[in-house]
């Protein structure tokens, strides 16, 4: 895996928990909208925005550069319209990004050849 993939990767993984966050978090202003006088629905639908923004360019970066196929990068972007989804997200990502480390230097002592 070369820099820019592995950059690509890092940054989707960590957008992706305070996407997660944003997102309970809007639901939860919403219900308190409706429940109470309390309406802090339109900042965090700012945030939530922007941050679900952002995840959509890194996802679309990431599966670009890692050149996923067509499930991977589907299942990643089903994740992130999902409440809790962008913690799944990121728990996979970090799984990926560990495994390529190590396959990383297994190729570079020669353990395994490389592909």
């Amino acid at each position: 895996m070369d820099l820019k993939t592995a950059s690509a990767l890092r940054r989707l993984r960590l957008v992706s928990a305070p996407e997660a966050v944003s997102f309970l978090l809007l639901l939860v202003c919403s219900v308190l909208k409706r429940t109470t006088d309390f309406n802090a629905v339109p900042v965090m639908g700012a945030v939530h925005g922007l941050l679900f923004v952002l995840y959509v360019i890194f996802w679309a970066d990431a599966w670009n550069r890692a050149k996923w196929p067509l499930r991977t990068a589907a299942l990643y972007f089903v994740l992130s319209v999902l409440p809790a989804g962008g913690f799944f997200a990121e728990r996979r990502l970090r799984r990926e990004a560990e495994d390529a480390v190590i396959a990383s230097r297994a190729r570079r002592e020669g353990v395994v050849e490389a592909s």
